[in-house]
């Protein structure tokens, strides 16, 4: 009796789990279904209902004008964080004469703190102001002012000593590498012989170009000037090698938040929910088209620089659109193209129209401007 109980025990275990097997499987089976059922409905063209005209932005100056009045949060907090700050004055100064740059970095604007630091603490020597935040630097212009300050610097040291020697002139000099020459001749055995350049924003945008990164840091190498500045951007530290890094800036990094806001960083920067200006006008359409696929961009690129490039036309006729995008491999099919058409227009970022010979023409409303500045926002 006991071994038909048993028995029937072993029938319906291996029956349960049976049952758990097949459970199991169509689970699996349902899970991968589900999956390519969602990639393939995934593929489907979707279409937002935004349009470039939904977004609603007021007046930049008014924008800006109301956000300088907003009251900073945890001025106390902050107060006492700057007073801190001010008692690593000496330190700094005293790394600023072992030969080190000064490398600051954390949240908030913190031009206010360099130049009290500056001012404070740097009296004993000429101070060079680089602004990286203003839209355009001349750094030959840069480097000859200070050529000249040090010229004048050797120039009062030599009288003071009574030592009749003449140093280089600076009228010779006329490349940047003829500047950076005179920076850097041992004209001086006085280690504390130097000019300070601060440099705000060494990451800004006039700055981050590889070309005026590698004059910094020769710049920074030259016996006779030593470097102070800051970066705000995340990615600023690979705008340099190991070798600008550790040997040419040979930077000391510095975690100073100021939590102060960006004023005078963001006066050259469109506000996003601004309008009126050619910047915003082409950073919001840029924002629309960022959210589509890179073979629209591509598609949206060929209709743009067809319209800069005649000015006098109606547009670009479809049929042309459809053979240089096709050419590019940006398209597959009209189907394709005219897809990419309907994205266009459902965001209002395309118009059409007929030109004399009865031909569809396809217009970006965009003035050449702001269709220029379009175009290098999605280039970046």
């Amino acid at each position: 009796m006991l071994l038909v109980s048993f028995d029937c025990f072993i029938v319906l275990f291996q029956t349960k789990m049976e049952d758990i097997d097949d459970i199991e499987e169509e689970d699996e089976f349902g899970f991968s279904r589900n999956y390519f059922l969602a990639k393939e409905l995934g593929g489907a063209s979707k279409r937002s209902a935004h349009k470039l005209s939904d977004i609603h932005i007021v007046d930049e100056q008014e924008l800006r004008e109301t956000s300088s009045n907003i009251e900073m949060k945890h001025a106390k907090e902050v107060s006492k964080l700057m007073s801190d700050y001010k008692t690593m004055y000496p330190k700094w100064v005293f790394e600023l004469r072992c030969g080190f740059g000064l490398l600051m970095y954390g949240f908030g604007s913190k031009k206010a703190l360099i130049e009290d630091f500056a001012s404070a603490s740097l009296t004993e020597y000429s101070v060079v102001v680089i602004n990286g935040n203003l839209p355009s630097v001349n750094l030959k212009q840069v480097l000859l002012a200070l050529a000249e300050l040090l010229s004048e610097l050797l120039k009062s040291r030599r009288k003071s000593s009574g030592s009749v020697s003449k140093g280089q002139e600076t009228s010779p000099l006329r490349s940047v590498d003829d500047i950076l020459s005179f920076l850097h001749a041992p004209q001086s055995e006085d280690k504390d012989c130097f000019i300070c350049a601060v440099v705000h924003n060494i990451d800004g945008p006039a700055l981050r170009d590889p070309e005026s990164q590698q004059t910094l840091a020769r710049l920074a190498s030259c016996s006779h000037i030593r470097l102070v500045a800051s970066i705000d951007h995340v990615n600023a530290p690979l705008l340099w090698d190991k070798k600008m890094v550790h040997t040419q800036f040979n930077w000391l990094w510095h975690h100073v938040p100021t939590f102060a806001p960006y004023n005078v960083e963001g006066v050259f920067f469109p506000l996003v929910l601004a309008q009126g200006s050619t910047a915003q006008t082409a950073k919001t359409a840029a924002i629309v088209l960022q959210s589509l696929t890179p073979n629209a961009q591509n598609v949206f690129k060929i209709l743009a620089e067809y319209q800069l490039s005649h000015p006098d036309e109606d547009g670009m006729p479809t049929d042309d659109l459809y053979s240089a995008s096709r050419e590019r491999f940006f398209v597959s099919s009209q189907v394709t193209l005219n897809s990419h058409l309907t994205e266009f227009k459902d965001h209002e970022l395309v118009k059409t129209k007929r030109n004399s010979d009865g031909q569809e023409c396809l217009n970006v409303p965009l003035s050449s401007d702001a269709l220029r500045q379009l175009l290098l926002d999605l280039n970046q």
